[in-house]
């Protein structure tokens, strides 16, 4: 039976009854030869005075849409409604599905109920959906912030097209597409499509591995500062980075300040972080142990990452900025991959906060047990983003 997304329901004897003799199972149509599609809305700012002409970031996504005379689309192969701002981790599980709590996606397929990915080469995909592949012709439209689908909003509420493009799938290949603003202060928007080779490189289970991008658009690191207020929860980052940035990692054991340094791991310099939002090349993954941590009993440890972004020529050994509090003018952010994702550093109040990168969950005879993952870190103007995608594990045995 194709994977499928179905909601998880708690039903009375009583209830259940009635829903099988009331309601029919949803059927999926087999698609063959599929690619795997992923959607993110980044369109990360806020309606406030200064932008109050602006349509607010809640989209639909249409892939191949069928129009009308007057140009309204009244049906399309593939829907993707309610498609709100992206969250700031990514989890490695659909961990929104069957929430019932928000008509909101905060990615596509998210809450959809459509054929997802399988186990491909050991990772599991089922955040990704089944898509026909070949050529495709894709809209994005801004819509109203409300609970009625799309092809059931007034006509003149089908109108709002943000973008109007066109796009190739491969047949069992892996696409992450963005939705970005391109430029900050004429405030063009695009789309970036990545075709992912994780799931085709040889990885060991014994490491960690994270990609870096900066998907900022272009303008937004020299904006004024009074344009950048809604993201000021990202620390230092809020205000953006330069063009060219380092990147320096650091692990640590203590959850909750820097006092517990793993040895041999501290301001490694991973590489370079260049600004691109057009070519859509993969960034090269880099690695650190699952176990770095000599006294960890290779079953479990609770390290945790950290990353200094910096331009050429500064070093976080010798940084002017932190020990003063001082704004760093794109030239320093750094970023804290802790267990929670929100505890913040004693005294450092620059940093942006993540979860961590391992995941460490109930497996097998072990709770918890660590395990290594594939990560991606994605800065869009001045927000960090977090995707984690896991291998399949042993289920919990109790």
């Amino acid at each position: 039976m194709p994977q499928s997304r179905l909601k998880n329901i708690l039903l009375s004897p009583i209830i259940l009854l009635l829903f099988a003799a009331g309601c029919s199972k949803v059927e999926y149509a087999k698609i063959d030869d599929p690619a795997y599609l992923r959607v993110f809305n980044n369109l990360n700012y806020t309606i406030g005075l200064d932008n109050k002409d602006e349509a607010v970031p809640f989209l639909t996504m249409l892939i191949d849409p069928e129009m009308d005379k007057d140009g309204i689309p009244v049906k399309a192969a593939v829907k993707g409604d309610f498609l709100d701002q992206r969250e700031p981790y990514a989890p490695p599980y659909p961990s929104h599905i069957g929430t019932g709590i928000s008509y909101k996606n905060v990615e596509y397929p998210g809450k959809e109920n459509v054929l997802v990915g399988p186990i491909l080469n050991g990772f599991d995909l089922s955040s990704w959906a089944q898509i026909p592949s070949g050529k495709h012709r894709v809209v994005f439209l801004f819509r109203p912030v409300n609970n009625v689908p799309f092809f059931d909003l007034d006509t003149k509420l089908k109108r709002s097209v943000l973008i109007d493009t066109t796009m190739v799938l491969d047949a069992k290949e892996v696409y992450t597409l963005h939705v970005l603003q391109k430029n900050f202060v004429t405030k063009k928007n695009g789309v970036y499509l990545r075709k992912e080779n994780f799931h085709k490189l040889s990885l060991s289970d014994s490491l960690v591995y994270v990609n870096f991008y900066n998907m900022s658009a272009k303008g937004f690191v020299n904006a004024s500062k009074d344009q950048k207020t809604s993201y000021k929860k990202s620390g230092a980052l809020y205000g953006g980075i330069k063009d060219e940035m380092n990147i320096f990692y650091s692990l640590y054991t203590s959850e909750k300040t820097m006092k517990g340094p793993v040895y041999g791991y501290q301001n490694i310099l991973l590489g370079k972080l260049t600004r691109n939002s057009e070519v859509l090349e993969v960034s090269p993954y880099y690695n650190f142990p699952l176990f770095a941590d000599g006294k960890s009993n290779g079953k479990f440890t609770n390290i945790w990452q950290r990353l200094d972004l910096m331009t050429p020529g500064m070093d976080p050994a010798n940084n002017p900025y932190e020990a003063f509090q001082m704004e760093t003018d794109g030239n320093w952010a750094p970023v804290n991959c802790m267990t929670d994702g929100k505890s913040q550093l004693i005294g450092n109040d620059n940093a942006a906060q993540l979860p961590n990168m391992i995941v460490n969950i109930h497996s097998g005879v072990y709770n918890p047990r660590s395990f290594s993952t594939v990560n991606t870190i994605e800065i869009v103007n001045g927000n960090v983003y977090l995707t984690t995608v896991q291998r399949k594990y042993a289920p919990p045995i109790y």
